[in-house]
């Protein structure tokens, strides 16, 4: 897997530059029938990585978010070997907007199982990864998910408002258990700077496959904790949105837990 995982960040990387970063800033958009944005960089970029995958791995499935849904479940229900779970490019509506906070995304899975992940964020040269059972590393650094902020009301929050139900907004705006929030527009960083600590606590109504897969196992790998709000794993097999609440350490994310799970605008 270190093997693989090596030559995965060299593509993305190349890709990447040549596919996102040199039409940044100089991109004209599109819109999806979901209302979201996509850009020549979305298209370009899946299309250059799909065909690296399938030179150097030929044996496992790719997965991309700009497939059509029908295109999508045909893959996942294929993937004997194995099927990589690819976002060319998340954080769209930050890209085409020219704020700096986009990645790329990609995950493996094998027998139901996510084996491996990468995150790259071509703005800040950061990479992050991890292999299941061996860890995660920030820029090639073995990375530990830390922090010195010990209660639920001194944590910085990552919340996308938008995915929430109404009964969860009115709470968590009225009451805010966390010291402030943010919402940067890239859940796949969202993970990943979880994980660094950058953030301490991230609570999310719905995210897809691609958004999750590869941030979910950087996280837990780090050490950090996350579920969905009936307390199940993040990861499934599925194209349905997966709700995820998540923290950097264990008694954070119990806190944050207990919070979500008790408060009375939920009732």
């Amino acid at each position: 897997m270190n093997n693989i995982l090596n030559k995965l960040e060299e593509i993305i990387k190349l890709h990447a530059a040549e596919q996102i970063m040199s039409r940044y800033n100089h991109v004209a958009y599109s819109l999806k029938q979901d209302g979201s944005l996509v850009t020549e960089a979305d298209s370009e970029m899946q299309k250059a990585m799909i065909v690296s995958l399938q030179k150097f791995w030929p044996e496992y499935v790719v997965l991309g978010e700009e497939m059509d849904e029908a295109e999508q479940q045909a893959k996942l229900d294929n993937d004997a070997a194995g099927i990589w779970i690819l976002d060319p490019l998340d954080g769209t509506s930050n890209f085409a907007s020219g704020i700096p906070v986009f990645s790329v995304s990609i995950a493996l899975i094998i027998d139901s199982e996510v084996v491996l992940g990468l995150i790259y964020d071509p703005n800040r040269d950061e990479t992050f990864s991890a292999i299941k059972g061996q860890g995660a590393w920030f820029n090639n650094q073995l990375l530990k998910s830390q922090t010195e902020r010990e209660l639920l009301n001194q944590c910085t929050a990552q919340i996308d408002f938008k995915r929430l139900t109404p009964e969860m907004r009115v709470c968590l705006s009225r009451e805010h258990p966390y010291a402030s929030q943010r919402n940067f527009g890239s859940g796949a960083l969202d993970w990943c700077w979880l994980a660094l600590g950058r953030c301490q606590i991230n609570i999310h109504g719905g995210q897809k496959l691609w958004d999750y897969v590869a941030g979910q196992l950087i996280l837990t790998e780090a050490g950090g904790f996350a579920k969905t709000f009936g307390g199940d794993k993040v990861f499934k097999k599925t194209l349905a949105p997966r709700s995820v609440m998540a923290a950097v350490n264990l008694s954070l994310f119990k806190q944050l837990q207990k919070y979500l799970t008790s408060m009375e605008c939920r009732k």
